[in-house]
């Protein structure tokens, strides 16, 4: 099955040694994004897949493609053109002190691009599954509307698609996230929901945002879950994280899923992660993974939760791991991270 991601992909610059961005005096590239990173998983497991999204046609544009297609995926449908890619800063917290990332992607090629300038009757030709996270249509009114005339194409052609609600707050608020994906999620038909993304993108109600005791929350995570079917008919199962954070880099760490009115859940993972960024987009690659793959429900959550633990001792946005290093970590017998 192949499957199509479609975002933004950013320059990521970091501050070293855990200092804040304040004190850099240098930063260290990579590059990242939502549904580049998702792509990147699906291709470390030799799934085929896509990313579509639009470049700057310059040296920083150039490098940022090369990097997301080193790796197997299909970049044929990237755009070019526009002024400029997209940065954000990232600085890594410890211990209590919450790592910080600042966005500094307005006026990107990718944010400036027209809705028309996306072909979807050539970008989602024999594509089956058509993936984006609620990042996407928070970066521009076109993108939005970009966003919303392929979800039209994949319902009139029977492509699922799959939603990471991936809630950003310093890219929208609350009330027009909701209203931008209440009308989306009429398109949807496998949701990801994790912690605050319930309330903020659907205002459903499921978590009351301590961090330190999600997993302690699990009926209300199960009702929230309920309540997307419910609402959403044409959403068939949702999916969603959920974690007992002690510090910023150590935690508990569990999936659980919905499907056909059965909820699975994955055994917890107790982790001490080394940079706690992309986990979710590593989950959503597991997910899709196993959603390709006609994996049963089972094997479904507890893939894509080890998928998404394994990015955690990772640097970089991309999840570098490919099927059987997490299928080794789902049967180890030696770590906390056991089947």
């Amino acid at each position: 099955m192949k499957i199509l991601t479609f975002g933004e992909i950013m320059l990521r610059l970091k501050t070293p040694e855990n200092l804040r961005i304040l004190q850099a005096q240098d930063f260290e590239a990579s590059y990242g994004g939502a549904e580049a990173n998702v792509a990147v998983s699906l291709a470390m497991m030799e799934d085929p897949v896509a990313f579509v999204t639009k470049l700057p046609d310059n040296p920083v544009g150039l490098a940022a493609h090369n990097e997301i297609r080193r790796f197997g995926v299909d970049t044929s449908g990237i755009l070019k053109g526009g002024e400029r890619l997209g940065i954000y800063y990232f600085e890594k917290g410890t211990n209590i002190r919450p790592t910080n990332v600042v966005y500094d992607r307005a006026y990107s090629s990718f944010a400036q691009a027209a809705p028309e300038e996306f072909h979807w009757e050539e970008l989602l030709k024999d594509v089956d599954i058509f993936y984006f996270s609620g990042v996407t249509p928070a970066v521009s009114e076109g993108i939005e509307k970009a966003v919303l005339e392929a979800l039209k194409y994949c319902k009139e052609y029977s492509i699922e698609v799959v939603c990471d609600l991936n809630y950003r707050g310093k890219m929208w608020n609350t009330g027009k996230a909701q209203e931008v994906m209440r009308e989306l999620m009429n398109y949807v038909t496998l949701c990801i929901a994790n912690d605050e993304d319930f309330e903020s993108s659907l205002g459903i109600h499921a978590f009351d945002g301590d961090m330190a005791h999600g997993i302690d929350q699990i009926q209300t995570y199960k009702a929230g879950m309920e309540e997307i079917l419910r609402q959403y008919p044409g959403c068939k199962a949702v999916a969603s994280v959920l974690r007992n954070m002690r510090t910023v880099e150590d935690g508990d760490w569990m999936g659980i899923y919905l499907k056909d009115g059965k909820f699975y859940e994955s055994p917890v993972h107790t982790v001490h992660s080394l940079e706690a960024v992309g986990a979710g987009d590593a989950f959503a690659g597991g997910l899709l993974h196993c959603l390709a793959h006609g994996f049963s429900p089972q094997k479904t959550i507890d893939f894509s939760i080890t998928a998404s633990v394994l990015k955690l001792m990772i640097q970089h946005d991309f999840n570098v791991v490919n099927e059987a290093d997490i299928l080794k970590v789902m049967k180890s017998h030696d770590t906390n991270l056991q089947r």
